[in-house]
Formats: C-alpha cells, sequence, structure tokens
C-alpha cells in the first residue's frame, strides 16, 4: 500500500506527463483550413427584385452570401441603355449598391450587366455575367439571342470569348471605338446567350483579347461575325460564330533593332508573300547584305559584310510593290561581341533521323571553312571518307555527308579556326558532337486516301503533329493519295483549308468588308503511327459549309 508521501510524488508525474501530452498533442500539426472554396458568390437578396416593373428607385441594393470584391468596374459593368451620367458603383463587405445619377426612361427595359466584375475576396472566384434588369414600364423585354463561338484555325470551341451585341444604328458609331453596353462571355463549352433584348435589328460580334477591354483594336486580337444582320422579332438561336485573326490591311513594322552582336531585326503586323528587303543608304552598300526572313515571312534577320556606317536606311517590298522605309543609327566604330557556334539536325536525345544528312548551323553567317579541322569517328575509328559543303540557300548552313550505319556511335570535332564568319571572327573549339542513327523501326508511312466532294475547286491539306505545328501542305483539286514516308511515332491530325481563291493557302477575313475568312474543316479523327508501321487512312473533305 503507497503512503502519503509515495501518493503526493506519483500525483505529480501523472500530471507532468499529462501537460507534456496536452502540448504534444496541441503542436503537432496546424489546421489545413478544409477544402478550397471553389464557388463564385450568390445573390441572396436585390433590393428592388431582379426584373422589378415600374421601376423608380434611385439605388439598388445587392446581398450576396460572402464578402465581395469588385475588379475592373469601368471596362467590365456596362448599363444599357446608356445613362448620360453612369451609375456610381459601391462595394462594402457583402453588399453591393448602385446609385443611379440620371433621369430614366419611361417604358424602357435596363439591363446592367457585370461581366466579370464581381468576385469573392478570398478565393477570386468570379461570378460572370451576372446580370440585373429592370423596367420603368409594365413589360420587361425579353427577347434572346444564343449561339456558340469557334475557333476558325481549331475548330474547337472558344471559352471566355466576349460575345457584343450593337443596334445597327450603334455599330458604326460603338464598334472599334467603345465597349458595347450589351455582351456577355463564353462558357466552357463556347456557349452564349443575351438575353433581355428588344425588337430591333442587330449585329454581333465574338472578341478574344489577350488584354481584355471589349473594343477590337488590335491586329493580334480574334475576331467573328456572322455574314447577316440580326432581324431579332423572336428568340434567335444557333448563331455560328468563328473567330479568326485578321490580316492587317497596311504594312506596319513593329520592331527594329540592332542585336548586341550587330545583326538587326525587324518584325512585322503581317507575313508577307515574296519579301524583299533594300539597302538605301549609305550607297552602294546593298552588295553587303546578307537577308534571312522567317518561314512565316513576318520577321527578318539582316547581316552587314560592311559594319562602317553610323546609319542605315532600309526598305521592304512585296511582291516588287514597296511597302515601307525604316531607319536604324548606330556608331560608327561601335563594337559588338560576338561568339561562333552551331546546332544540329539532331532531336533531343541526339539521334539523327535515318536517311538524313547530317546539318552544321552556324549563329553567323560563314565567309570560309577549313574542313581539314572538321573530323568525325565511327565508334574509335576515324572517318576519311565524309564530305562537307555549303548549303547553296543558306550561309549560315552546311551540309555534312555520310553513309550513317545504325549501330555505330559517331562523334563530330569542330577544331578551332574550321569556319570563320563575314565579320572575320573564327570559331572556338566545339564541344564535341556525340549522335547515332535512329531505328528505322521509331518511324511509319503514313497513306492519306484523300476523297475530295468538288473537283471544280481546290483545297490545302495540312498534316498536324499534336502540338498543332503544320509539318506539310498539299494543295489538291481531285481525290488521291499523299504519302507522307518517315513520320515518326505519335499522334497526327488533318485540317483541310477550301482554297477558294485558289492561292494555296488560308486567307483571313474583313471586319470592314464583311468578309469571311475561307473555311477550314478539321478531321476528328486522330491518326496515331506506331513503330514501323505502315498506315492508310480515309479523309473524305466534307462538302464547304455556307456562311451565314
Amino acid at each position: 500500500m503507497l503512503n502519503r508521501r509515495s501518493t503526493l510524488v506519483f500525483a505529480k508525474i501523472s500530471l507532468i506527463l499529462v501537460i507534456f501530452l496536452i502540448l504534444g498533442c496541441a503542436s503537432r500539426q496546424n489546421p489545413t483550413g478544409g477544402p478550397r472554396d471553389l464557388t463564385p458568390p450568390v445573390l441572396l437578396k436585390a433590393t428592388p427584385p431582379n426584373m422589378t416593373r415600374n421601376f423608380k428607385a434611385k439605388t439598388i441594393q445587392l446581398d450576396f452570401d460572402e464578402f465581395i470584391k469588385l475588379n475592373n468596374t469601368f471596362t467590365e459593368i456596362t448599363m444599357s441603355p446608356t445613362p448620360t451620367k453612369g451609375p456610381e458603383y459601391k462595394q462594402n463587405k457583402k453588399t453591393l449598391t448602385i446609385n443611379l445619377k440620371d433621369t430614366l426612361e419611361k417604358n424602357t427595359t435596363y439591363v446592367i450587366n457585370f461581366g466579370k466584375a464581381i468576385a469573392d475576396v478570398n478565393e477570386g472566384n468570379i461570378l460572370k455575367n451576372f446580370t440585373y434588369v429592370f423596367s420603368t414600364g409594365i413589360h420587361i423585354d425579353s427577347l434572346s439571342i444564343s449561339g456558340q463561338v469557334i475557333n476558325t484555325l481549331t475548330q474547337e470551341r472558344e471559352k471566355d470569348a466576349t460575345v457584343m451585341l450593337f443596334t445597327l444604328k450603334q455599330d458604326s458609331q460603338l464598334f472599334g471605338k467603345k465597349k458595347p453596353t450589351i455582351f456577355t462571355s463564353t462558357d466552357t463549352a463556347g456557349n452564349f446567350s443575351l438575353n433581355n433584348l428588344a425588337v430591333g435589328d442587330y449585329r454581333i460580334y465574338a472578341l478574344k483579347e489577350a488584354q481584355p477591354n471589349k473594343i477590337y483594336d488590335n491586329d493580334a486580337e480574334l475576331i467573328a461575325f456572322p455574314t447577316k444582320d440580326i432581324h431579332l422579332t423572336t428568340d434567335s438561336a444557333n448563331i455560328l460564330l468563328k473567330l479568326f485573326k485578321q490580316t492587317p490591311t497596311k504594312f506596319r513594322p513593329l520592331d527594329k533593332r540592332f542585336d548586341g552582336d550587330g545583326k538587326m531585326f525587324f518584325s512585322f503586323n503581317k507575313k508577307l508573300d515574296n519579301p524583299v528587303l533594300k539597302i538605301n543608304y549609305p550607297p552602294d552598300f546593298d552588295k553587303y547584305k546578307i537577308v534571312e526572313f522567317s518561314k512565316t515571312k513576318d520577321t527578318a534577320t539582316l547581316y552587314m559584310r560592311n559594319m562602317d556606317f553610323d546609319s542605315l536606311s532600309v526598305s521592304f517590298l512585296n511582291n516588287n510593290k514597296p511597302l515601307d522605309t525604316i531607319y536604324l543609327k548606330k556608331g560608327r566604330k561601335e563594337s559588338f561581341s560576338r561568339l561562333l557556334s552551331f546546332q544540329y539536325n539532331t532531336n533531343n536525345n541526339d539521334k539523327l533521323k535515318p536517311a538524313t544528312d547530317f546539318i552544321i548551323k552556324a549563329n553567323y553567317p560563314i565567309d570560309t571553312f577549313d574542313p581539314s579541322l572538321i573530323s568525325l569517328k565511327e565508334d574509335s575509328a576515324d572517318v576519311t571518307n565524309f564530305t562537307i559543303q555549303r548549303d547553296t540557300s543558306n550561309l549560315r548552313t552546311f551540309i555534312l555527308k555520310y553513309r550513317w550505319k545504325q549501330i555505330d556511335n559517331y562523334t563530330l570535332t569542330i577544331n578551332e579556326g574550321a569556319f570563320v564568319d563575314i565579320y572575320g571572327d573564327k570559331n572556338k573549339r566545339a564541344p564535341l558532337k556525340r549522335f547515332n542513327v535512329d531505328k528505322p523501326e521509331n518511324y511509319s508511312l503514313l497513306t492519306l486516301n484523300i476523297t475530295v466532294p468538288d473537283t471544280g475547286k481546290q483545297y490545302v491539306v495540312e498534316i498536324l503533329n499534336d502540338k498543332k505545328e503544320v509539318l506539310r501542305s498539299d494543295v489538291i483539286s481531285k481525290s488521291g493519295k499523299l504519302l507522307y514516308k518517315n513520320y515518326y511515332t505519335g499522334k497526327y491530325s488533318v485540317r483541310v483549308v477550301y482554297d477558294d481563291n485558289k492561292n494555296g493557302k488560308w486567307d483571313s477575313g474583313n471586319v470592314k468588308e464583311h468578309r469571311q475568312p475561307e473555311n477550314i474543316w478539321v478531321n476528328e479523327a486522330i491518326i496515331t503511327l506506331r513503330p514501323n508501321w505502315e498506315q492508310e487512312s480515309p479523309v473524305n473533305i466534307p462538302k464547304e459549309p455556307v456562311n451565314l
């Protein structure tokens, strides 16, 4: 039996253990806070109620279920019809108060569209396309327009595109100048709905912007419109809006600069067909130029063999027609820093595509080269019967030819001074380039069996990789087969341009001329090429749709 002293000691020890246990449990882990809130604010009450008739209030109060904030009030919130004095919007905790500053018209339906302005405070969840509607008379306009927005090039549905509606009277006054009063944005399936509309004649547009202001004011933005105006007397559904990037009508340089190595770079707002760059000043300097246009022909790089100038006048032409003249300045004795380096046509795994030559590409145009300073090993043995020659179409590119063997490993050595660029710079000894030839079984043979709907028309057939990049284009006008040799295993798709003007390319539309872009059809079937595979896939081009 325990004595009194032992009992006290035991009690103290027990108390200490309990305290440590409590402290240990309390410090184990911070609470996680539960799952993240993904729902936007919910309207609990509107005063006066939404859809009120015979509206006479000067203030509207909207109460939500959580704390809210307003974003981009000026660009996101509109009131239609637009009063001379715009309303005042005040947010406080869970309440949004709208103070009407102007006299309202009689017997008129008003719609306040909040766009993406209302969001919760904690997570920023947006209450999209919320509208508050009221009428100063006994009738509320109730007509609607609905439809879908797709991307012309991809034929995929476009989410978060702005759909804008103008009356015919407003169209010339507002479109491209001011934001619309009637608008909405598409959902994740590209669908839209514009509601509480009055009887009337309208023009509708869809707009996809990088920096949204709901104004079509940038060549890089995507725009869509139907061919015909909308004469709204009953609900209008199934409106299809096809977004496209309009080709600018006027040529405009976007960028011009001297880089730190002395080359000059130019970019334009549109692709050119047959571009030419000409040196106007200094006189007789055009002979020193080396020009490279990008594949898309909307950028140009200029190298000059003679850098003894302080200013340069450059003219751009397209199809022999003058476009613009650009001026660049530099110090006559300004120095530039260059380091000659090389790239090769092997893939990320240092594999060379079977039955292809090895390509060496310098970062500057090459004036001279010495093949004796370039060596190749096959495994550990020196190779002597390879050849290296210039690519006559590009002064930066050289072609190394050899009978590659599948099982061997190769090492390329470019010694110091093997290449001399147009500025007189010699290369330093390049890092060893080790590679081998990829296995032929990693590549496939694809045959497309094309059926056209109308032999009197022309089509452009494009093969795309899984990144939606165009790998090859073929112009056809009759049914037949297209052969694709040595295509790497993977997923591919087919896109067809209805080449109405028969110029061998896709042409965009024009908003001012109300001209639609050329139609595009994307084959829904994904072509999967397997290793060492020969595949034939049917492509039945449907009849060209009629633009409404």
